[in-house]
Order: structure tokens, then C-alpha cells, then sequence
């Protein structure tokens, strides 16, 4: 049904629904082993690609929800009336415009962001099973709270921004766009409007929230996993903003999101663990 949504003009609700019933499904019908859980995550990521895209089924209704300006206006406080995106861009980008060096590590570190969190779980998952129930629960609430946010107040990015005439002289360029032209050559326009399903989801920066996430759940199993984890947290949050992808106060704001998941997450540990229970007993009905 999600992938046909568009097709068959199926309500957003009933598209909804239909992700949200895959996970539960899978946890229903498979006995639990390590694969099991590693797939029902990748459902719940797949939930959330599937609904983040969705306002976008319509773009002329979500462009009337647009909101433009603050980001705008947070970030040139904080840049001291310009903002960060510009400056980076105007002090460490080739005079001429070309592809540098950092151009082609930054978007690498930046594309990376698609696995590091599963990976981040992965891990988890070999290395400290008894944490891994709470690790991707953590996970999948950061994601779908913040999917909650992009549906709830869609706001652009500072690339569409400038490229549509919002920053006035602060020039912000998509950086990663011309590695991506010169690395993958005829493939990249496939690849990019693949991932590109939504391009008014900026807010907050679930890039930034999700790899600083991962970080502290590596930390709590290993020091030097949780090393790695910060080390490609802090090259992201530079990537970010310095490629277009984000202004700083998302990055903030995916900061605060973390925050919101580490406090809230054992007050609403009662509740999914009874929400568990109900499903290990439709477990052993439908194994019975």
C-alpha cells in the first residue's frame, strides 16, 4: 500500500496505517532471534521513509505550510548577521567554485549518516544484546518524533532557501551536489531523487540528532565505539551546515530533540513495555 499510495490515491491515514502494521506484524508471526529484531527495526525505518514522505504526495499544499524565514533569522543571530552556511562556504570553498578535497570528504561523511545509525545498532545488538531493546527503542522514537516535526512544521532547508531567493546576499550552495555529479557521474539524478523524497524536512536536523544519538548509545556499551561515534558526530554537524544541508539551529534543535528521547524515554518505558507484552501473547497465538 505505501508504495502504491500515489497510484491507487489512497488517504494519508490509510498509508499510515499500513507501515505502522508491518512491524507489529513481523513481531506477531517470527519468533524472537537477533535477525528478527534487526529487521524489525529496519521496518521501523522503513515506516518512517515511507510517512516522511508523504506530506510531499502533495507539494503545492505543503508549500502553503511552508515556513522559511525563522531558521533564517535564529541562524544570522547566531552567525552575527550572516549566516554560518555562508561564511563557511565564502572562507573554505575554492574561489573559482570547485570541487575541493573537503567537498568530497564532508558529502562521504554526510552520505555515511544513511547506514551509521543502523550500524550504530548493530553493534549494539552483537556486542550488548541486553541493551538493545532500550537502544532501538530510543532510536525509533528520535526518528518518529522528529518525522512528527517535519509533518507538523515543514520548513526548508538553507539551500532551497538561497536557491530561492530567501538569504538576500548570503550565498549558500548545496555543496554535495557537484561531488555527486562528478563521483557518480549518469547514476547520481536516480540516486538523489531517491533519497530526496521530501526536501521540506529540515527541521529539526534528524542527520545531527540520530548520529550524536548512536553516540551515546556506543558509549554506554564501549569506550571506543562510543570514540568513533562522537568523533563522526562532531565531522556530520560540520558537514552539515557547511554543505547547505542545515542551518545550526537544526542542528540544535536535533539536539534538543536527543534530550527530549534520553528523559522521556523511562517514563515511557511502562507503557511500550506493556504494549510488548500484548504482542509476545499475539506471538504465541499465532505460533500456537
Amino acid at each position: 500500500m505505501p508504495l502504491l499510495r500515489r497510484r491507487l490515491r489512497l488517504p494519508a491515514a490509510a498509508t499510515v496505517v499500513a507501515t505502522v502494521a508491518g512491524p507489529f506484524g513481523l513481531a506477531i508471526l517470527k519468533p524472537r532471534t537477533k535477525a528478527r529484531d534487526a529487521f524489525l527495526f529496519a521496518q521501523q525505518m522503513w515506516a518512517f521513509t515511507m510517512v516522511h514522505e508523504l506530506p510531499y504526495d502533495d507539494p503545492e499544499a505543503l508549500r502553503r505550510r511552508l515556513r522559511i524565514h525563522y531558521p533564517i533569522r535564529f541562524d544570522r543571530a547566531i552567525g552575527g548577521g550572516r549566516l554560518p552556511n555562508a561564511r563557511l562556504q565564502g572562507a573554505l570553498t575554492p574561489d573559482d567554485g570547485s570541487v575541493s578535497a573537503l567537498d568530497r570528504f564532508l558529502s562521504v561523511a554526510h552520505w555515511a549518516w544513511f547506514f551509521e545509525p543502523h550500524l550504530a545498532l548493530a553493534y549494539v545488538l552483537v556486542r550488548d544484546e541486553r541493551r538493545f531493546a532500550r537502544a532501538a527503542r530510543q532510536m525509533g522514537a528520535a526518528f518518529d518524533l522528529g518525522c512528527a516535526g517535519y509533518i507538523a512544521v515543514p520548513t526548508a532547508p538553507p539551500w532551497w532557501a538561497a536557491a530561492n531567493g530567501y538569504t538576500g546576499d548570503d550565498r549558500v550552495e548545496r555543496r554535495m551536489l557537484a561531488v555527486g555529479e562528478e563521483t557518480f557521474r549518469s547514476a547520481w539524478p536516480s540516486m538523489y531523487n531517491a533519497v530526496d523524497g521530501n526536501p521540506w524536512a529540515a527541521m529539526p536536523s534528524l542527520h545531527f540528532g540520530a548520529s550524536v544519538l548512536a553516540a551515546i548509545l556506543l558509549s554506554e556499551s564501549s569506550r571506543t565505539a562510543g570514540a568513533i561515534g562522537w568523533t563522526y558526530a562532531g565531522v556530520l554537524g560540520f558537514a552539515l551546515v557547511y554543505l547547505g544541508e542545515h542551518y545550526v539551529v537544526d542542528l540544535l534543535a536535533g539536539l534538543g530533540l536527543v534530550a527530549a528521547v534520553r528523559i522521556g524515554e523511562p517514563h515511557a518505558e511502562p507503557l511500550a513495555l506493556a504494549i510488548s507484552r500484548a504482542v509476545q501473547q499475539l506471538e504465541q497465538v499465532a505460533g500456537d
